[in-house]
């Protein structure tokens, strides 16, 4: 019971972290305006994020573009956008995999591939997870760089935005949901091959014959009885002796 409620508490920490991706992936706000030197202007605000530019005004109002050319894109761009989508289809595949291979469910139930379908359902949290890190890893990093780069005029410089904080958020989810369910999944293979040891029969001892071949039966030699050696206290009745007959 207890290794369930762990299955469970691993999975839903990756479900959660799945469903954090996937908004920060759609979310316009991974950069978001630096109000910093002549750029005080707070009327308007400008976002970015990995498929359309936005424009909010003091007024309430939202006005977003989406990108319309794939290949006019910076390339840290293209392979933000490929990482993340990667990232949810991996999460999705983990969540599937999972689902198979939790005791909580009937698929497999008893076979010996239910603990091997947790664990690779896990490995593929954790591979969603770094692989959203990355991603929001790298931004940070571009972000930064470009706010302290003294050439770049202050219009043109943004902060991070709440996606990149949701895209980590989502990421350590991820990460701890698949150690989670590596861990139960390694401790319920580990009792499982246990208990097959203990229950399983004990092979029977090697047979005498396989070790020691057997002997071969005895033949005594076909005995004449010409050639029996004349006995002294033989009996003969009317001087005949009986060893002529026997």
């Amino acid at each position: 019971m207890a290794s369930m409620a762990v299955q469970l508490l691993g999975f839903f920490l990756g479900l959660l972290g799945f469903v954090g991706t996937l908004v920060a992936t759609l979310l316009p706000h991974w950069r978001s305006t630096a109000y910093v030197g002549s750029n005080i202007i707070t009327a308007t605000a400008y976002m970015k994020g990995l498929w359309m530019e936005c424009v909010w005004h003091s007024t309430g109002i939202y006005q977003c573009e989406l990108y319309r050319s794939l290949l006019a894109l910076p390339r840290d761009l293209q392979a933000a956008r490929a990482l993340m989508v990667l990232s949810c289809v991996t999460s999705i595949l983990a969540s599937l995999v999972s689902v198979m291979g939790m005791k909580c469910t009937r698929f497999a139930r008893g076979s010996l591939i239910k603990s091997p379908l947790a664990l690779s359902g896990a490995i593929c949290f954790l591979c969603a997870g770094l692989l959203c890190l990355v991603t929001v890893s790298w931004t940070t990093n571009d972000v930064i760089m470009d706010f302290y780069d003294p050439f770049l005029p202050s219009g043109l410089k943004y902060e991070i935005g709440l996606a990149v904080y949701l895209g980590y958020a989502s990421a350590c989810l991820s990460l701890t949901g698949g150690l989670v369910l590596c861990w139960s999944s390694s401790g319920n293979r580990s009792r499982s091959s246990l208990h097959m040891r203990r229950h399983q029969p004990s092979s029977p001892p090697p047979a005498f014959n396989h070790i020691y071949p057997p002997a071969p039966l005895y033949k005594p030699p076909e005995a004449l009885k010409d050639n029996h050696a004349p006995s002294l206290c033989s009996l003969n009745s009317n001087g005949y002796r009986l060893n002529n007959y026997v």
